[in-house]
């Protein structure tokens, strides 16, 4: 199951709803309705795919900020409360979001020895950025203001609401192929065993292709990296922006995080190649820096 975790947590997550979603639909036999005597009904066969395949994207993207506070244990930063370092980095986030016109976001912090932030939420009005304590403790202000633009670039952008859609698609594509494939199936066994046959294939391809199409939507978290590293750079400064890509590569033997993998799609760099860089939600940072260097 280890590769399975590389996908990134908001894919993983997608993964399972899908699972779900595709088990409780197939044992209530709800894919019956679009079977006619002369064969399948597309048209309501791609309207319920697209139903419960948009459906599962955005349960994924409602559930992505209480996820992720739970899953790394976020501490949300209280300013009434707070401690010079936690009020220092709410205020470089409250700076930059009013340099970025945006809503101020929760700001939170969370302990690890993995030099790391992201941001998550179902829109720019409910967002989160968050901040690991190895990050604070190994980086400099200007690296820092560079990390913190960069992943308030990504909610200026939309990023998460973006890639929901795209998974979307991907869901419903799964679904649609996965539906006919096991009707054909279903149609070359004995009547008694169709409907099992059915349930079983309709499943297993659900699962298969739900990963298979996470690699279209890893490509494309990709490419929103460059642009939150752009748009980072026009926030902080493209020097401030390279300054953190730099001491995050200069930091990538460093001690990971226990969850690390699992929490793919929060980090900020990559280390994968070969055919696990396919499921990559990070380029790598060479290939980040230059890109800005060579930005005009």
């Amino acid at each position: 199951m280890t590769w399975i975790k590389r996908i990134g947590f908001f894919l993983l997550t997608n993964i399972l709803i899908m699972t779900t979603i595709s088990i409780v639909t197939t044992l209530l036999g709800s894919m019956g309705f679009s079977i006619r005597a002369y064969g399948l009904d597309l048209t309501r066969l791609i309207v319920f795919c697209l139903m419960w395949g948009m459906a599962g994207s955005f349960i994924s993207l409602l559930l992505s900020k209480m996820m992720a506070k739970w899953t790394m244990g976020v501490k949300v930063i209280d300013p009434k409360q707070a401690s010079a370092p936690e009020m220092d980095v709410y205020r470089r986030v409250q700076s930059l979001a009013q340099r970025a016109h945006l809503p101020m976001p929760e700001v939170g912090i969370y302990e690890s020895p993995e030099v790391n932030a992201f941001a998550t939420g179902p829109s720019k009005s409910s967002a989160l950025v968050a901040v690991s304590t190895g990050l604070l403790n190994r980086m400099n202000a200007q690296e820092l203001e560079g990390v913190l633009a960069h992943e308030l670039s990504h909610v200026a952008n939309g990023d998460m609401v973006t890639l929901t859609l795209i998974q979307g698609v991907v869901n419903s594509f799964a679904m649609f192929i996965s539906r006919i494939i096991a009707y054909v199936a279903a149609n070359a066994v004995k009547e008694e065993m169709a409907h099992i046959v059915r349930i079983v294939v309709t499943i297993a391809l659900d699962i298969v292709f739900s990963i298979l199409g996470s690699m279209a939507v890893a490509y494309f978290s990709r490419q929103r990296e460059f642009r939150a590293d752009a748009g980072g750079a026009k926030l902080a400064g493209r020097e401030s922006m390279i300054s953190a890509l730099e001491s995050l590569r200069q930091m990538v033997e460093m001690p990971e995080d226990p969850r690390g993998e699992a929490i793919a799609s929060f980090k900020i760099s990559s280390k994968k190649g070969g055919f696990l860089s396919l499921f990559a939600t990070h380029p790598a940072l060479e290939e980040r820096i230059l890109a800005l260097k060579q930005m005009r």
